[in-house]
């Protein structure tokens, strides 16, 4: 009964301090002088209350400006933002201050928090990749344009990260058009496009080992599914495959299966040269000169 008792007036003292508190806060947004605002801004800030701190920035940033304390109200909103986890606004203020105040003592680490911000909000691999290209953009400006800086290190770190990301995706993506292209013409041509592509932009990546041999599968059933006319062309693009393949990876548990997908290939492309070979034949057997044509005079007389 006791501890229910003391919860019960925990409770109360807890709610009587926030009711003040917001009073309070709520008084000196209405009627505190600018003075008063930028200095509890300031002290919500250092003391974690990135919220309140904002909302007091954000109201005395237009009323500062051209003051000595536009410069930090404005740094100090920026991370404010941060803090709260809201880093597309956060990348958007830090990029803004830096412009604003390129020669400031805070100018660089603002533009590495632009840049970090928008790591920070760089989409899962599974998403849309367009905010980790920008974010790989801008780390790489501000390791150009700060070669000597402390942060350089980290930035390189957090650009191999996100490549990692554009990786993992690119990777999924040459996988999904193999595993969906079931004999479909449009989806293996895909996989060996996407494979390839892959491979330009990732090469040495650990998932190209597994890729060539897709792209051997990919490129043997899209020959096996082609038409005849196309098949010679896309059996030949299987057997180069294969070739690139072994010798880039001779040991590779891939190895008896793509030695077998070459093996037809090869088998193939004999049967398409059989049929040539064939056809060139007969070609070459078929009379070269055409009967001379008969007049109706000349058939009249001979019938006689």
């Amino acid at each position: 009964m006791r501890k229910n008792k003391s919860a019960g007036y925990l409770l109360l003292i807890i709610t009587l301090f926030l009711f003040t508190s917001c009073s309070k806060f709520a008084k000196l947004q209405k009627s505190g002088t600018d003075e008063k605002k930028y200095e509890a801004a300031v002290n919500y800030y250092k003391k974690g209350d990135f919220y309140k701190a904002g909302l007091l920035f954000e109201e005395l940033i237009p009323i500062l400006k051209g003051s000595t304390e536009s410069e930090m109200a404005q740094f100090y909103y920026a991370y404010t933002q941060y803090h709260q986890g809201l880093y597309n606004m956060s990348q958007y203020l830090f990029k803004k201050f830096y412009d604003t105040y390129a020669r400031s003592d805070y100018a660089q680490e603002a533009f590495y928090m632009h840049a970090y911000s928008l790591y920070k909000d760089s989409a899962p691999h599974s998403l849309d990749q367009a905010s980790t290209l920008t974010a790989i953009s801008a780390m790489q400006d501000f390791i150009n344009t700060y070669p000597e800086s402390p942060f350089r290190n980290e930035c390189t770190r957090f650009i191999m990260e996100l490549r990692n990301k554009l990786e993992l995706k690119a990777y999924e993506k040459a996988r999904l058009y193999y595993k969906i292209s079931d004999f479909n013409l449009a989806s293996l041509k895909s996989a060996v496009i996407s494979i390839d592509n892959f491979q330009k932009d990732f090469p040495d990546s650990n998932f190209n080992e597994e890729l060539s041999y897709l792209r051997v599968d990919a490129q043997y059933n899209l020959a096996k599914s082609s038409f005849a006319n196309k098949q010679k062309e896309r059996y030949e693009e299987a057997v180069k495959y294969y070739q690139t393949f072994i010798d880039k990876y001779p040991q590779s548990r891939y190895v008896r299966d793509a030695e077998k997908l070459y093996g037809s290939s090869q088998q193939e492309l004999e049967r398409i040269a059989t049929i040539e070979k064939a056809r060139q034949k007969k070609k070459e057997e078929e009379p070269t000169t055409k009967p001379a044509r008969v007049t109706t005079s000349e058939a009249s007389s001979s019938i006689k």
